[in-house]
């Protein structure tokens, strides 16, 4: 016992002194039993590890590692029991093994000088985006169906939020900075985008209407204010919201005009319930004002069917916000003119004539406000008479606004409203043509004579057209022989200015010639039924005589003498039918004068104005190279409006291939634009130069009908004054040639 006793206690003096030999073995046993400590009071591994790194030096790892490598060598080379190796390798095994990701996290650990708390809220982080996703759902086409199928069958209100659920996340799929925690669905497939988006396009008004028990199609304004007043509203009016809040989004994500047309025409159905989101109300004003003026294809005409049912619906509550932003949306589309896109912008103004008509005597508000702007801005350039002044009336926006109102007081005349617009309107118009009477603005008189006599023709009222008309007649520019040669067609309806080479061609004497002579007849066609008309007609005729004696143009005197002949015609024939009558020119009975033979437009005048139009159709389609289409006929917009709502449940039942694309929201390449090529651009570039005529700023010529208080310094270099001194030029270069010569 002893013996054993001393042997044993040898081995363990020898032991410890062995252990006591390295200080880093102390450390080591220090670090184990806190460790031990550690885990017997908390029972988590995390915390041992994290105590046992604070505690161990820069490199304690490593050498951990080589100590007790060497202790092990050393107690089996004394002899000793390897016991406690092996307690240890079966009660902390994970304290014998260093791996070499340990020794790069002390190396991290050490290189950075942070604080060590970043590292378990970097930890945390990570484990809540973990549970997040985990947390996620995967939104699927049965998924869709069950709950479409809930809904229809049950009418489950859990079933319904979940595919409002699954609707906003296809609206705002992509999106960045998105808040990913307010739903529970994941990201999903085209296929599964397409079919969110027809099933709530194509059903959510029918299960909105359901839901709130409101008539199946239409409705009116107290329908919804009386339904917001209850609790039901309070309940699921978040899920309108929802709805139309979400449509809007993707809405403005949309690039393609389909998607965008088919997604209209479903949410007209729904636009009702605007009344109880004003600011939604707003905001879909504004993005339907801007597809109806960018759109292309059938677009516009979708955007205005939805504003205009918005108007009639809500009425008060989005009337003046849609008069105004219309009209102004309709000046920003008109700045400029040209052949190709006349055509849209008739349909535009046909566009605003139209939903003027949904309110008139809100409409009249609107309308005396912008005539009277239109006033105060010709009243400006009378007065100051310079060259900006007149820029603001000679320009395309101002003639489109005249245009626009004329068109709405002839839609409108016959209300009494409107008719009284009719007088201011033409002083305007009037003022506008004698501004500049010179020869290079003769298209732009030609349009202010258009307005004028469809003014006159509409109100019945008698407006003296005839005048404007002969002053152009008589102006130097007409009556000489052209020295600029034949020259190009010119196109009077799609211009308000011509070059001053333009001006001595045989094309635009020709051009001015033949439109004097049809608004002349239309102007006297109109009162070739009048008890006066022999002596409306007496002027018209002495000035006509006098040009075709001064002319030396055989063709023009050819349309002048027929042009004659037919008004000599209608005079005698209103002067042989007035010989039978008693009552006078100023009595009531004066307007039933000849009343059959108005109906029947049996005048020589009225026959002969028929023949001239149709010259005049023939000849703007043989100038009309091409055409912009805005559905299918842009300039007829009573095509377009009878759309029954038979043809629109046709088109919506195809909107299952408008989504068939692979389109979804937030993709950066939603639709490729085809590239340019350089045959593309130079075509551009060509046609640009064709048409450099179409917009030109004001400036005015040196002819002798200017205000002496303007010089011809201005003028732009292309202008025919600078050729001969491009001439000299060349002279001075063939005379300094010869003298080298010689």
């Amino acid at each position: 016992m002893d013996a054993a006793n001393d042997s044993g206690y040898v081995n363990f003096c020898s032991l410890s002194g062995l252990f006591f030999q390295s200080a880093s073995v102390i450390d080591f046993f220090g670090n184990f039993f806190v460790g031990v400590s550690e885990r017997n009071m908390d029972g988590e591994n995390s915390v041992r590890r994290r105590s046992r790194k604070k505690s161990m030096p820069g490199s304690g790892a490593r050498e951990h590692k080589e100590q007790l490598q060497k202790l092990s060598e050393k107690v089996r080379f004394v002899a000793l029991d390897p016991e406690f190796y092996e307690f240890l390798k079966e009660h902390d095994e994970e304290l014998l093994q260093f791996s070499d990701d340990d020794l790069d996290e002390d190396m991290g650990t050490d290189m950075e000088d942070g604080d060590p708390q970043l590292d378990e809220e970097a930890s945390e982080d990570e484990i809540q985006k973990k549970e997040q996703k985990s947390s996620k759902e995967v939104i699927t086409t049965s998924m869709v169906d069950l709950w479409c199928k809930s809904i229809k069958e049950n009418g489950s209100l859990s079933a319904l939020r979940s595919l409002m659920r699954a609707f906003r996340t296809a609206c705002h799929y992509g999106d960045d900075g998105g808040n990913e925690s307010m739903t529970k669905l994941s990201v999903m497939s085209s296929t599964v985008f397409n079919k969110i988006m027809l099933t709530v396009l194509t059903e959510m008004d029918g299960m909105l209407r359901k839901l709130f028990k409101l008539p199946a199609s239409g409705g009116k304004k107290e329908n919804i204010t009386d339904l917001m007043a209850t609790k039901h509203w309070n309940s699921y009016g978040h899920l309108v919201k929802s709805y139309l809040g979400n449509a809007l989004h993707v809405l403005n994500q949309m690039t393609d005009t389909e998607m965008i047309s088919f997604t209209l025409r479903r949410l007209k159905y729904s636009s009702l319930f605007l009344v109880a989101v004003p600011a939604l109300l707003r905001k879909y004003i504004k993005v339907v004002l801007h597809f109806w003026g960018t759109g292309g294809g059938a677009l516009p005409v979708v955007s205005f069917l939805f504003m205009r049912d918005l108007c009639i619906r809500i009425g008060s509550g989005c009337i003046d916000e849609c008069f105004k932003g219309i009209y102004k949306a309709y000046v920003l589309n008109c700045h400029f003119v040209n052949a190709v896109k006349l055509k849209h912008i008739r349909f535009l103004g046909n566009c605003v004539i139209e939903l003027l008509g949904v309110d008139l005597p809100t409409a009249y508000q609107h309308a005396f406000i912008y005539i009277r702007q239109l006033a105060m801005i010709l009243r400006d350039a009378l007065n100051a008479k310079t060259k900006e002044a007149f820029r603001k009336v000679y320009e395309w926006k101002f003639i489109n606004c005249l245009e626009l109102w004329t068109g709405a007081i002839c839609a409108y005349s016959r209300e009494s409203d409107f008719k009284q617009l009719a007088y201011p309107l033409t002083q305007i118009i009037s003022g506008v043509a004698r501004l500049v009477p010179t020869a290079r603005y003769f298209p732009l008189r030609m349009r202010c004579i258009r307005m004028l006599n469809q003014i006159a023709a509409s109100t019945h009222s008698f407006v003296p057209v005839s005048i404007l008309l002969l002053d152009m007649l008589e102006m130097k520019e007409l009556n000489r022989p052209p020295t600029g040669g034949v020259g190009k067609a010119v196109d009077l309806h799609s211009i308000l200015k011509v070059s001053k080479l333009t001006l001595k061609t045989r094309a635009f004497q020709e051009a001015c010639v033949i439109s004097v002579v049809e608004e002349l007849a239309e102007h006297l066609a109109q009162w070739s039924y009048s008890v006066a008309f022999m002596e409306l007609s007496f002027i018209p005729l002495v000035r006509l005589r006098s040009f075709c004696k001064s002319t030396k143009v055989e063709r023009f005197r050819k349309e002048m003498r027929q042009l004659i002949r037919q008004i000599e015609a209608s005079a005698n024939y209103v002067n042989g039918k007035r010989m039978s009558i008693s009552f006078l020119p100023n009595e009531p009975a004066a307007e039933s004068f000849l009343e059959d033979e108005k109906k029947s437009a049996s005048s020589a005048l009225s026959k002969y104005v028929l023949t001239l139009r149709q010259r005049a159709e023939q000849k703007n389609n043989s100038l009309t190279e091409s055409s912009v289409l805005v559905g299918e006929e842009s300039s007829k917009f009573g095509n377009e409006m009878s759309e029954s709502d038979e043809e629109d449940a046709r088109k919506n039942e195809e909107g299952a291939a408008v989504f068939s694309s692979s389109w979804l929201p937030g993709n950066e390449s939603k639709i490729k634009q085809p590239k340019e090529t350089k045959r593309k651009r130079k075509k551009q570039q060509k046609e640009k130069a064709i048409d450099d005529d179409v917009v030109e700023d004001l400036v005015l010529s040196s002819d002798e009908d200017m205000p002496s208080s303007y010089s011809p310094s201005a003028e732009k270099p292309d202008d025919a004054d600078h050729v001969p001194s491009k001439r000299k030029h060349k002279q001075k270069k063939h005379k300094s040639k010869r003298l080298k010569k010689n």
